[in-house]
């Protein structure tokens, strides 16, 4: 019940007080005054013989007036009674009124959030579809970069790291050579008349011969190690955590499955091998362990070719011809 129909009910509490109040005050007193008039005052002087009638008939008078009273103060106690039905009916009717206002505003409410839950549902399905369209964008930048990263620095007839790249990752070694005093070796080698081939068949029986080269050195490599193709059919390998002696092996074994190896043109080919080491040979300078490698290679090249050679065969000056002049 709302404020205002509890205080339409005490309204009408009152005024049912009020009127008994009313009732008591000018009915009842009244009727005890008389009475005690008529007994006290009147009825004493009479005869109670010769006035015995009087006397009944006051008697009777009283009793009906008293019946009267009772009957006028039923009649306003149910009027009071009335009135408080009525204020309680309006109340009630109010409070109706009130819950069923309130019940409409709770609908309203209810329909304006349902109609809110549904806008935001769909934003929030706008912001999923938005945000699965950027990841996949962000993902396709991500394989484009990489395939870009991948592409400045692999080799395109080979598929094996360019030399820029194997001169990053010779850089990386050499100076945790430096700090930790680790082994590093580095392998170059160089096809034997190769010339012949590219002029004999073309270029484009060289290529496949490259790419048979690049297929071979990558089968028997370890995967730490960094394989490139260093310039025209000369290629690199880098040996991480690995001696002079392992290097010379590893050197020695690739030298040996080119030899017998059928190409697709079926011509044999053989390359010739220099190996260099730290800390071993040089100092630890990438420029110097190139250096190193790349005298061995040409030693090797000079002692008849399809050769392994390491860099303390080198240690005299080196000659005035020319590399191109043995290859």
């Amino acid at each position: 019940m709302d404020r205002g129909g509890a205080d339409v009910v005490a309204a009408g509490q009152r005024i049912r007080r009020k009127i008994l109040l009313s009732l008591a005050l000018c009915s009842t007193i009244p009727f005890f005054i008389l009475t005690y008039v008529l007994y006290a005052q009147i009825v004493p002087l009479l005869d109670p013989v010769g006035n015995r009638a009087l006397i009944i008939g006051l008697q009777v008078l009283i009793i009906f007036v008293g019946l009267l009273m009772a009957a006028g103060g039923y009649v306003i106690w149910d009027a009071s009674r009335a009135v408080a039905r009525k204020a309680e009916f309006i109340s009630a009717s109010r409070h109706r009124e009130t819950v069923d206002g309130r019940r409409d505003e709770i609908g309203l409410l209810m329909n304006s959030f349902s109609r809110m839950l549904t806008t935001i549902e769909a934003q929030s399905a706008e912001i999923n579809a938005f945000a699965a369209r950027l990841d996949s964008a962000y993902k396709e930048l991500e394989l484009t970069n990489s395939r870009l990263k991948e592409f400045s620095f692999k080799d395109e007839v080979t598929g094996l790291y360019n030399r820029r790249f194997f001169s990053v990752r010779l850089e990386e070694e050499v100076s945790r050579c430096r700090r930790f005093n680790h082994p590093v070796s580095v392998v170059l080698l160089d096809l034997d008349d190769y010339k012949i081939i590219n002029d004999e068949l073309g270029h484009g029986a060289g290529d496949e011969t490259l790419r048979e080269v690049a297929q071979i050195l990558l089968k028997h490599s370890r995967g730490i190690n960094v394989l490139c193709r260093y310039g025209g059919d000369e290629f690199a390998v880098l040996l991480v955590e690995t001696s002079k002696g392992g290097a010379r092996l590893y050197a020695d074994r690739i030298r040996q499955v080119l030899a017998t190896h059928p190409f697709s043109h079926s011509r044999r080919v053989t390359a010739s091998f220099g190996v260099a080491s730290l800390p071993e040979d040089v100092a630890p300078a990438t420029e110097e362990l190139i250096r190193a490698a790349d005298e061995a290679l040409y030693a090797a090249k000079r002692a008849g070719k399809n050769r392994v050679e390491g860099y303390e065969a080198t240690a005299e000056p080196k000659a005035t011809q020319s590399r191109e002049g043995v290859y």
